[in-house]
Formats: C-alpha cells, structure tokens, sequence
C-alpha cells in the first residue's frame, strides 16, 4: 500500500523567508495533530490520515509538505517525532517561548493548568491580575499571580514574546494597551472585545463560537 509521500529527507534550506498565510494555516494545524499523535505514542503517520483529522485533501498535504523538502517514505508515511520537529523548523517555533497570562479567574487558571501551550514549545511564566484578593495567590504551584504593574519588567526579564489575554471583555483593551506598552507584539485574546492596536502588533482571537459556526457551516452544506 502506498501513501505517495516521498522519500525521507530534510528541509530545504532554499525555502521562501515568509509563508504564505495559508501555508502557514495548515501547516500549524498539520502540527497540532502531529503533536498529539506523538503524545499518543503513534510513529507514523499518513497523509491520508492528516487529511482526515484536518479536512485538508491529501493531495494539498503532500503539496505543502513537499515544498519545503522530503519528509516521508513512500509505503510508510511520515515519521511522526521527526515531522514534528522538522514543521516547528519551518514556522520557526522551536525552542522555548515565553507567555504572559492576564486573568487568574476560572478561565485563566484552566489556561495556566492546560498543557495547550507547553505542548507547542510555549511557556507561562507570569500570570497577572487586577484583583486585590488575587494578587500573591499561586494558582497550580507553579505560579503566583502579579500586579499589571510589573508587567514591563516582566516583559524585560522573561522575554516575553505573547501575551494572552483571560480577563471579562470590558477589561480586555486595557490590559492589550499594557502589554503594548510593555513592548508585547503578539496577543492572543479569549475574549469578544474587539482590541485596538498598532499595526505591528498581531491580535489572534480565539473563540469557540465562531469554530462551531464554521463547523456547522459545512455540517449543513
């Protein structure tokens, strides 16, 4: 049986500097499943079953992945570790990646508990509130939660390169305002407020709603 991956190789040096947006899409949500296949203790892969978890055609995965150089073997499929760290290459996520979180309330301590981020090469390192009653608390041993005032030093001495933002809607531009003050360039909101900020920095919003809506979407196409 043949999966038409190619031969096993590495990547090409040769690549474009920048994705495509969405190249670079699917390549994070090929790397999701991967992660997890890996997690699971799974070896191989197929493109045919990243097409079925992703809903991307096998065809467009062999594509994308052949662009960059030769990561399967045919009649095998991918080398799941191997293509993991070989997609964390292209988009440039290896290594260790510092995380700001604002919010110590029920949805940012499920954010600090979760393995989502730590998963993907990313790191919390400080969790802020505004609340008195918070502040000095550790939320899952590992952190103690912070006054926003030291989110500058933070920010220096952490290197943070992404805040998250975990706080009610009315509070959320506030806290996107500090974390551009601070010299953050990426924030990942979880909430509805729609953030204002300057054009270099990158607002990514992550709501289920709209995942459902997109689902449904085809469900009923």
């Amino acid at each position: 049986m043949s999966f038409g991956e190619p031969p096993e190789g590495s990547i090409d040096e040769t690549s474009p500097e920048r994705l495509s947006l969405g190249v670079a899409g699917r390549l994070s949500r090929y790397l999701q499943v991967l992660t997890q296949a890996n997690k699971m203790g799974k070896e191989t892969i197929s493109s045919q079953e990243l097409a079925d978890y992703t809903h991307v055609n096998s065809t467009q995965i062999r594509r994308d992945l052949s662009g960059f150089g030769r990561f399967g073997k045919r009649g095998v499929g991918y080398n799941v570790d191997s293509l993991v760290r070989q997609i964390r290459k292209i988009l440039r996520t290896s290594g260790q990646h510092n995380i700001a979180l604002f919010g110590a309330g029920r949805l940012g301590q499920a954010i600090a508990g979760s393995e989502i981020f730590a998963d993907h090469g990313f790191r919390i390192v400080a969790l802020f509130d505004t609340d008195p009653r918070k502040i000095g608390k550790r939320v899952n041993e590992a952190l103690v939660v912070r006054p926003i005032e030291d989110l500058p030093q933070v920010v220096r001495e952490d290197d943070i390169v992404v805040g998250v933002i975990a706080v009610p809607a009315e509070a959320a531009q506030g806290v996107a305002d500090d974390l551009v003050a601070g010299g953050v360039t990426i924030i990942f909101n979880y909430t509805e407020a729609l953030l204002q900020v300057p054009p270099e920095v990158t607002v990514h919003t992550a709501s289920p709603a709209v995942d459902l809506l997109y689902a449904l979407y085809f469900y009923l196409s």
